[in-house]
């Protein structure tokens, strides 16, 4: 099957090569889909632009906005069966996994149509007969490039507060997943999101990527992606004076007290690690407990774990627990972290640490093809806490890999939590009020879950406190605000007489004039 582009808002050829689509669970190429050139990039471009200017979309009222919103939602839970099926297909998720997640998208346009209807207008207390209010208004053109392992969540995150905000926007979705990012160009232009307010562009970063973020009319670029990649857009985007967001790498802790309730704990790591076979930039691959409970807490996660991986099976079952990886280079990556942890004597393997290639105990799936790797729970050899000397506790492995390391003190959880350069999501599991408040206090994240992990709602802030992990957030007030610039209108409502007795600035003599 072959997918066109989206381009201000209808189906078009791309001018570049097509770009093969693979089913990760199976290596089949499945579907193709255009790749925009930089003339596919400059046309859709200069179509946002001319929509932005017209006021079709951009001076539209609120509400109207907001019902567009609404009717997105609708639509979108319309369009579920094909959302969910594709979305399994293309990323190699379980369809349990789809079930879940697609399905929640919808609040997204619920929030911020609501956002739309309920915001309410600054009026500044400035001095005299003035009147100072304060609007939000659109930017103009926007650019946003979404990853391969949440392509229709992070691009409703991303769209939802832009669209409410009456921006136009481009959004490029991974090369590797873009088909329900175009299936949902076509939803929201049904639902009333007009002609040249929307385009959906996939390609390579190289080529398309680049020519979107250097092009001189796009006002914010949004990207969540890998820190390298993030580092390298934001030059370009800074040196056009552009606004920017970039939500990128994560190695989030997971701190687990002796206070905690140890089943309700194996139960947040494994969901936290190996949810998205462990390909999340908030995945909790780097487990933290204290000693006196570590024995306890191996001997379970391993029993888990082993319940885990005789249930995979299909993506398709639902039934199945996980997926594959998303491609053979990443395949290899997480090999490449989990091997030079075990050749260098620092870690041990309590279980997994290999790819699967014989048939599933589940369902009798074939993983000779695809890109699974067992989940893996990796310790410290005998040497104590020696695992944090290892790459794959530094480096963001985006696959179903936990390592764990131990501590005595509160003090030195803290001080493993925040042995990272990135500072995006993490975890602390104890039923100690107090201590759940003292210590994630003193992570740097810019999330912490306290006995729970990956909880993402439309009105809390999503973002790094690190530099490594990016800069701003999605979800919230934030995220409507940053797709905004404001614009302060001043109305003098003195009387003609008032005005002429103090506004006259040239005056003859050497009178006492106002200033601000």
């Amino acid at each position: 099957m072959e997918y066109r582009l989206w381009l201000a808002g209808k189906e078009q050829n791309g001018n570049a090569d097509l770009i093969p689509i693979e089913d990760p669970a199976t290596g089949e190429i499945f579907a193709q889909c255009d790749a925009a050139s930089p003339e596919d990039v400059e046309a859709a471009v200069s179509a946002a632009h001319a929509a932005y200017r017209s006021g079709v979309w951009s001076r539209a009222s609120r509400h109207h906005r907001a019902d567009v919103l609404d009717k997105c939602a609708v639509l979108l839970s319309d369009a579920l069966p094909q959302l969910i099926t594709t979305e399994s297909k293309q990323t190699g998720r379980v369809i349990r996994e789809m079930n879940a997640q697609v399905p929640s998208l919808t609040r997204w346009f619920k929030y911020y149509a609501s956002l739309l209807r309920v915001e309410e207008r600054s009026v500044l207390p400035t001095m005299g007969k003035l009147h100072n209010f304060v609007d939000r208004v659109p930017l103009g053109v926007v650019v946003q490039i979404t990853p391969f392992n949440h392509p229709l969540l992070i691009a409703v995150k991303k769209l939802a507060p832009a669209l409410a905000a009456g921006n136009s926007v481009i959004i490029k979705p991974s090369e590797l997943t873009p088909l329900t990012t175009l299936l949902l160009g076509k939803i929201l232009r049904e639902a009333g999101i007009p002609d040249g307010v929307l385009s959906v562009l996939p390609g390579y970063g190289a080529t398309t990527g680049k020519a979107l973020v250097e092009h001189p009319l796009v006002r914010k670029v949004d990207v969540t992606g890998g820190t390298e990649a993030g580092r390298a857009i934001g030059r370009i985007v800074g040196g056009n004076l552009a606004k920017y967001t970039a939500e990128l790498g994560g190695k989030a802790p997971l701190i687990v007290f002796e206070k905690a309730n140890i089943d309700m704990a194996i139960n947040g790591i494994v969901f936290a690690s190996f949810i998205a076979s462990g390909q999340t930039c908030v995945a909790s691959t780097r487990i933290i407990v204290q000693n006196s409970i570590m024995d306890e807490l191996l001997q379970k996660l391993k029993a888990k774990i082993e319940s885990i991986t005789r249930r995979i099976g299909a993506p398709s079952n639902p039934e199945s627990t996980m997926g594959p990886l998303i491609s053979e280079k990443q395949l290899r990556n997480v090999e490449r972290l989990v091997n030079g942890a075990l050749d260098g004597g620092n870690a041990v393997s309590l279980i997994g640490a290999k790819r699967m290639v014989s048939q599933s105990p589940l369902d009798g799936f074939n993983f000779e093809k695809g890109y699974f790797y067992e989940p893996t729970l990796l310790t410290s050899s005998k040497e104590r806490n020696s695992i944090v000397k290892t790459s794959i506790w530094r480096e963001e492995a985006f696959g179903p890999v936990i390592v764990v390391a131990g501590f005595d003190t509160e003090e030195e959880a803290i001080t493993l939590a925040n042995d990272t350069e990135f500072g995006l999501g993490a975890g602390v599991w104890t039923l100690d009020l107090s201590q759940a408040f003292r210590v994630s206090e003193q992570i740097d994240a810019g999330i912490t879950w306290v006995n729970t992990h990956h909880r993402n709602d439309p009105s809390s802030p999503w973002g790094g406190a690190k530099s490594a992990s990016g800069v701003g957030s999605e979800n919230g007030i934030e995220a409507y605000n940053a797709y905004t610039t404001s614009k302060s209108t001043i109305i003098n409502y003195a009387s003609p007489d008032e005005s002429l007795a103090a506004e006259d600035w040239f005056a003859d003599g050497s009178g006492s004039v106002r200033y601000g």
